[in-house]
């Protein structure tokens, strides 16, 4: 199975519309995409330059993970949680704006706060403000806007087109407002200007963008979390494994055993790969796999496990499973698609 990382997912929607794209490529037999890692697994003969544009075409980024990605601890810097600290800084500005925006919008209606004495009578000012307080806030979510007005365009719509649909609406409308107001004003009409005035709904603009992101935060402190059970996992996999080639030790990293190679395991180590005794008996601690925090015996033609540890002899062995193929491999990613 080849493997892909996808870029501009933000909900299953998205997950579900590449999925789809793939598929319909020639040669694509199966299809599986995590919105959790932000990656793609693709069986078949289709090409990688062909399942790039397809995903491309559906309005995401793809591109092919390298050959070393291939084993779980290879993945563990994709599994970094960089979206928590963005949407924090995002939602803090936000409400810094939100809460002003309100004071001017609202505070004089509903809880009798003043307002600076230049605004007095003056409502195309108070407007004015509030115009930019709500446009400060949309630059600050503007990828709620880039993502979601990108799926309307590739007839994809998403969770955030919307969102970007519903604060559009409420900006453009109160924009309008606000130049029906200034021109009641210079027209000296002060009951058209009370009206429109009651027409603003910049807040409502704001509020929408400052709430999803509580909710986008949320979700993604519960990602990160998921995700940090997935490292935990992928560090007990080792990085390297002694091999024995024409008689002679030899240590590579653990993406270039092949299934048949021979290695071997002293006393403290995690076993690297899934593997046939040859020679040599030991107990293993399998609790890492299992939970079993007594040792198993093992001995000739007994079955290792990867990221299970030889406590107290030597042992030979011959790899079975490598990569994907591993056991410790298989819960990885059946965590991984149960959190998906």
């Amino acid at each position: 199975m080849e493997q892909y990382t996808v870029t501009g997912m933000s909900c299953a929607a998205c997950s579900a519309r590449v999925e789809k794209a793939v598929k319909a490529v020639p040669g694509v037999t199966s299809c599986s995409v995590s919105l959790l890692t932000n990656s793609m697994g693709v069986e078949g003969t289709a090409s990688a330059s062909a399942i790039v544009k397809a995903v491309q075409e559906a309005g995401y980024g793809a591109s092919p993970k390298a050959a070393a990605a291939e084993t779980p601890s290879a993945e563990l810097d994709a599994l970094a949680d960089h979206e928590t600290p963005r949407l924090k800084k995002r939602l803090i500005a936000s409400l810094v704006f939100l809460a002003v925006l309100m004071y001017f919008s609202m505070g004089h209606m509903m809880w009798g706060w003043p307002l600076p004495h230049w605004f007095d009578g003056n409502h195309v000012a108070m407007g004015l403000v509030q115009l930019l307080l709500a446009g400060i806030v949309m630059v600050i979510n503007q990828k709620f806007f880039i993502s979601g007005f990108k799926g309307l365009l590739h007839r994809a719509p998403n969770m955030d087109t919307l969102v970007a649909l519903g604060s559009s609406a409420s900006f453009l409308w109160s924009t309008y407002a606000l130049f029906a107001m200034t021109r009641a004003q210079v027209d000296g009409n002060d009951a058209l200007v009370m009206h429109y005035m009651m027409e603003l709904y910049f807040e409502s603009a704001a509020m929408i963008l400052t709430l999803i992101t509580v909710g986008k935060m949320l979700e993604a402190r519960s990602k990160g979390k998921t995700t940090d059970a997935l490292k935990s996992l992928m560090k007990l996999a080792p990085q390297t494994a002694t091999l024995l080639r024409e008689g002679a030790e030899v240590t590579v990293p653990i993406a270039q055993v092949k299934k048949g190679d021979l290695f071997v395991v002293r006393p403290g180590e995690n076993i690297p790969v899934d593997g046939l005794v040859l020679e040599g008996s030991s107990a293993v601690n399998e609790s890492a796999l299992t939970g079993e925090s007594i040792p198993v015996d093992k001995a000739a033609g007994d079955k290792v496990s990867a990221a299970t540890t030889n406590q107290s002899g030597f042992l030979k062995c011959e790899a079975t499973r490598v990569g994907e193929d591993t056991t410790l491999a298989q819960i990885i990613r059946m965590v991984s698609d149960a959190a998906a």
